[in-house]
């Protein structure tokens, strides 16, 4: 149980600075003045999904999931 525990808490330090730096990684939020005049909808923003902003935020979700999925368990442990 103790190795279990090692390599659990080894997977959760890799996963914390893996989603500190792919949180780091993003873009913000803000349209800027381009969504004032309506031009925020061109084809980068409607295909964000397959962009690369599109696999952070994807990553990011996963990663977050795992990391409280890691933390019930090792609490639990």
């Amino acid at each position: 149980m103790n190795i279990l525990k090692i390599i659990l808490t080894v997977i959760y330090a890799i996963d914390c600075i893996a989603l500190t730096v792919v949180v780091l990684m993003q873009e913000g939020k803000q349209q800027g003045l381009g969504s004032i005049a309506g031009v925020a909808d061109t084809y980068w923003g409607r295909n964000k999904g397959r962009s690369m902003e599109g696999g952070l935020v994807r990553g990011t979700i996963i990663m977050a999931v795992i990391f409280f999925v890691l933390s019930v368990v090792l609490n639990i442990i």
